[in-house]
């Protein structure tokens, strides 16, 4: 396979994207973080791929990217407090918060009854996923090797492996995502990343007062 590849600025890229995902297919894409690594959320074939071409392990359950809260309920089965507090204090943003999994959803995109979710804040992605609808997301890397900043970075590590590239330039934000379990009576933050732990509590602290 080659990888095809459009500049973000390029007025036919989001519908090029947009005809790949329905097709089953993989791009990669700039993110407010690093460059992601995406298909259907709903197409259990697409899902199956993604973990081949990153090589990796089915166990993982794969982030879920949004555009807006309506696309929000049609992948949890409910949103708690806790939820709604961080979504307004820091979606969009580079934090993932993992929530109750709405029934229906292909079981290998999370095999826990649990589903992490993010609202970048880079207005390319969100234009992109306002078309195409929420993508299972993960970095444009192959499992444990340098997380991609640049184009260039993806194609080093996955070209030949996705069906399209949205060249972006360098993001702005070289760390992945904070990811807190929102699912558990308390909040655990399971990887801190541009948002801190003590911001998280102290939100949640005064939002329970």
């Amino acid at each position: 396979m080659k990888t095809a590849t459009l500049n973000v600025r390029d007025p036919g890229a989001i519908q090029t994207a947009k005809k790949i995902i329905e097709q089953g297919g993989a791009i990669a894409f700039p993110t407010d973080t690093v460059y992601g690594l995406a298909v259907d959320v709903f197409n259990d074939i697409a899902i199956r791929k993604i973990f081949a071409i990153k090589e990796r392990s089915m166990l993982k359950a794969l982030p879920v990217l949004i555009a807006n809260m309506v696309q929000l309920e049609n992948l949890v089965s409910r949103l708690d407090k806790n939820a709604k507090i961080l979504a307004e204090a820091f979606w969009p943003g580079p934090l993932t918060m993992i929530l109750p999994k709405a029934p229906g959803l292909p079981e290998l995109l999370s095999p826990y009854p649990t589903i992490g979710i993010r609202m970048p804040d880079y207005q390319f992605t969100l234009d992109l996923l306002e078309t195409t609808g929420p993508l299972a997301t993960t970095s444009a890397n192959i499992s444990g090797e340098s997380n991609p900043i640049t184009a260039q970075n993806v194609l080093e590590q996955l070209g030949g492996r996705i069906d399209l590239l949205l060249d972006g330039g360098e993001t702005p934000g070289a760390k992945p995502s904070t990811v807190v379990d929102i699912t558990r009576a308390q909040i655990q933050i399971l990887r801190e990343g541009p948002i801190i732990k003590s911001d998280i509590e102290a939100l949640i602290k005064k939002g329970s007062l």
